[in-house]
Parts: structure tokens; sequence; C-alpha cells
């Protein structure tokens, strides 16, 4: 089954995808579209598997890992409150790993709720210029943290 994750892994792959932000020991760490929240990432393993019980052993802490250390870095780029991390595939079913910050500032309704709460269709679309600097220095800040 080729899902949008191995599309995308295959551009990240290629050097296509503007989304890029580094390549960790798990897969790819990418910038979300839309930008729902500032800093919103993803990461994609690579190779691409099903879900993460489909990883064993070190591949499975691997990308726990790289899912934390992305965290981190977002943590530390946006100065968030917290991150909250998910991992689903039920609409796309190949793992990937949301990695969301979230803020103070947040509308007081929206605060405290699940991330899928918000309005993604009406959330500023990535944009390869406008987020450059924020993927630059969440690379930054995971070459700082491996």
């Amino acid at each position: 089954m080729t899902t949008a994750i191995h599309r995308r892994v295959d551009l990240l792959r290629a050097g296509e995808d503007p989304t890029f932000i580094a390549r960790l020991a798990s897969g790819w760490a990418v910038l979300g579209n839309p930008q729902v929240l500032p800093g919103y990432c993803l990461l994609l393993p690579d190779p691409v598997v099903p879900t993460l019980n489909a990883l064993a052993g070190a591949e499975r802490a691997a990308f726990l890992a790289d899912m934390a250390a992305l965290g981190d870095a977002v943590l530390a780029v946006t100065r968030a409150v917290r991150i909250n991390y998910a991992v689903f595939g039920n609409l796309d079913p190949a793992l990937h790993a949301h990695v969301i910050p979230r803020y103070h500032d947040e509308p007081e309704s929206l605060r405290t709720a699940q991330p899928w709460a918000y309005n993604w269709e009406a959330a500023p679309a990535f944009d390869p210029e406008r987020h450059r600097d924020l993927g630059n220095r969440i690379h930054a800040a995971l070459a700082r943290i491996a």
C-alpha cells in the first residue's frame, strides 16, 4: 500500500520536500502543513512501516527517542508551554508522529483542548519562504540535542 506518508518520504529521499527539517536516526523531521500552531512538526519513519507496533527493539526505541528529541527542539525554539505528541495512523495508515507545541496565548476555549479542535482548514499553510527560519532553527536545536 502506498500512502501520503510513503509519497512524502520518497520526496524527502529525493531532496524535494520543502518542509524538510532534518534526517534523524529513525526517519525525517518535517514541518507540518498546515501550521495550525507555530512549530507543528511530524516525524516520518524511514523505511515507512504501518504502525509503531511494526517496529521492534532498537528501531522502536530510535523512533520514540527521535520523536522526543524533535519535541525538545520545538519546545526550545518556540518557547511553547508543552508539546503534545500524537500517533494515530487512522486516516493515513502508516506510522507518523505529530509533534504539536502548545502556547499560553491560545484562545481559552482551545488551550486545553486536543489540537484537532482547531480549524485545520483555516490554519496558515506551510510556506517555504515564511517558515524557512523556523525550520532552520529547529534543525539547529536538533543538532545541539543529538
